[in-house]
């Protein structure tokens, strides 16, 4: 074991004047203890009995493993600086100076070559062997404390995760709040819960084509918070669509603890979640420029009627301003370099939005019938329930089957395959689970859950006419099948509309067709006569309905 380097001309030289040192370990305890303080106190006591005059103090809030702190550093340029007049150094204990033996020896042979004369009301140092094996091994006893506190932290910290509840520091939308009987729980932090919520659902369903937009939607909030430079970094857009605690859930790879239930609230479902993935998974999209974005909706979403490729778009420099066109950039076509103007390719694309405004008895009509699924699909919330469990049980086994083939296993590659397995398995069963959780009891009531999509339905031209890129984005997503095609000499081909409006538009021609008096209510089977095993208790289906499913 190392020896400490002292001088028995500084260990008796007569100095009359000291300093402090006292040190924390974190910040926290510097803000919230009175550590430092108390220290202080009793080193001022101790100097007070030695006849020590008190010149400075010097304090850290930084762990006792590290060697470079910036109170010490500061401690011994001083007493360098006054190396011809030996300051003794005062700590309250051993563990004050370090909690690590080979930072203890570093420390106390600078403090020494610095000039200064190390004391404490705790312990006497002496230069001869037995003082320095005494100093040693109460070095070690403080290093050992420190890794046993380490490792019960970690323990329990671990087993915080397993149990659910995350103790490390919360993401942007979450803030920690203590809950009797439970601690420390994450709980929404509004408004940025609403705001990351909205970032991933519109990424999961491609409201958001790709993570520069979600960036860009970001960016257009301002009190969203940036960093020191005042910009949102693209990192923090792959952090959010990629941490698992927005679904719910927690896990801590570092210490085998695999991907479960959390105790928090989620911001979105794990199905929601897995879809985020999936997109992160697949070929990328390349992002579109912001400007192009904001001036040009249609850029991407047309095609070239001649060649099938979609038009891009810029603007064309004139005599005395700038002027916006659409054009296809293919070299081999026939329309290609050859220039489309922006306001009236997209007045035609709205003039297609507004044919498909739909009445709103046909709309009624609509909304009827996918009320009536919804209620169906309510009635066999049991049987899916029943279904997933089975499902969920299946798995259960499987998990088992390959956790004892672990056990036998030797090879680490095959270990390693197993455990991939497994943690795909775990996450078929969180999905089962979550599935079997919704199906017993929906979020919102079918009225609150379509309010939206009526209103949609109803005028889709509204959004339209925001003006707002975003939402024309949304507009041309939800109210079409697949790309618009638009050829130079006709204009804009007969667009595939979305299956909801195909829907509303197989149900009848025109409104007056609702009152047309052969439209009676139906019996779901039809109009043939009912056997005794199928009678009261079933619902009627307007008429449009089976006329929809004939149709089909």
């Amino acid at each position: 074991m190392p020896s400490i380097l002292t001088t028995s001309s500084k260990l008796h030289s007569p100095a009359t004047r000291a300093v402090i040192y006292a040190r924390v370990s974190s910040t926290k305890q510097t803000k919230a203890g009175d550590g430092l303080n108390s220290q202080v106190t009793r080193c001022e006591e101790f100097a007070r009995h030695k006849g020590y005059s008190i010149v400075r103090v010097f304090q850290d809030d930084i762990s006792g493993s590290l060697i470079d702190r910036p109170g010490m550093a500061d401690m011994l340029r001083f007493l360098s600086d006054h190396r011809d007049d030996p300051h003794v150094v005062l700590i309250d204990d051993l563990s004050r100076l370090a909690r690590g033996l080979d930072a203890h020896i570093a420390l106390r042979r600078a403090i020494s070559e610095a000039g200064g004369l190390l004391e404490s009301p705790s312990i006497e140092f002496g230069e001869d062997s037995d003082s320095q094996l005494v100093e040693n091994l109460l070095a070690v006893v403080s290093q050992h404390q420190r890794q046993k506190n380490g490792e019960q932290t970690k323990n329990r910290m671990r087993a915080r995760v397993m149990n659910g509840y995350w103790p490390f520091r919360v993401p942007m939308g979450y803030r920690h709040e203590r809950v009797s009987g439970q601690g420390k729980m994450m709980i929404r932090h509004e408004p940025l819960a609403s705001i990351i919520q909205t970032c991933l659902e519109g990424y999961a369903v491609g409201r958001f084509e790709t993570q520069a937009e979600v960036h860009r939607y970001l960016e257009s909030l301002p009190h969203f918070p940036r960093d020191s430079r005042g910009i949102i970094r693209y990192q923090r857009v792959k952090e959010m669509l990629t941490n698992p605690l927005y679904a719910g859930m927690v896990e801590a790879p570092n210490w085998d603890v695999s991907l479960r239930e959390g105790k928090h609230e989620g911001l979105v479902s794990f199905t929601t979640f897995k879809k985020i993935q999936d997109r992160l998974a697949a070929k990328p999209v390349a992002p579109v420029r912001d400007t192009v974005y904001k001036d040009f909706a249609l850029r991407g979403f047309v095609e070239c009627g001649d060649c099938g490729q979609p038009l891009t778009a810029c603007w064309a420099k004139g005599r005395s301003k700038k002027y916006p066109y659409y054009h296809c950039y293919n070299p081999k076509c026939t329309s290609y370099g050859k220039s489309i103007k922006r306001d009236m390719l997209e007045g035609e694309v709205e003039e297609v939005i507004q044919s498909l405004q739909p009445s709103p008895a046909l709309v009624k009509c609509g909304f009827a019938m996918f009320k009536d699924l919804w209620d169906q699909r309510r009635s066999q919330a049991k049987t899916l329930i029943a279904e997933g469990k089975t499902e969920i049980k299946r798995i259960e086994k499987d998990i088992d089957d390959l956790v004892a083939r672990i056990v036998e296993s030797s090879s680490k590659h095959v270990i390693k395959a197993y455990e991939k397995r497994i943690a795909a398995l775990e996450a078929e069963k969180l999905l089962l689970q979550e599935k079997a959780h919704r199906a017993a009891k929906p979020s919102k009531p079918f009225e609150e859950c379509f309010r939206t999509a009526l209103d949609f339905l109803l005028n889709p031209v509204k959004p339209w006419d925001s003006g707002d890129p975003a939402l024309r984005h949304i507009v041309l997503k939800l109210a079409f099948a697949g790309p618009i095609i638009y050829d130079r000499g006709k204009g804009v081909r007969t667009a595939t509309p979305s299956l909801p409006f195909q829907v509303i538009k197989s149900l009848k021609g025109d409104s007056e067709g609702l009152h047309d008096p052969e439209n009676n209510m139906a019996h779901p089977r039809g109009f043939e006569p009912l056997t005794s095993a199928f009678g009261a208790g079933l619902r009627a289906y307007p008429n449009c309905t089976i006329g929809h499913a004939r149709a089909r």
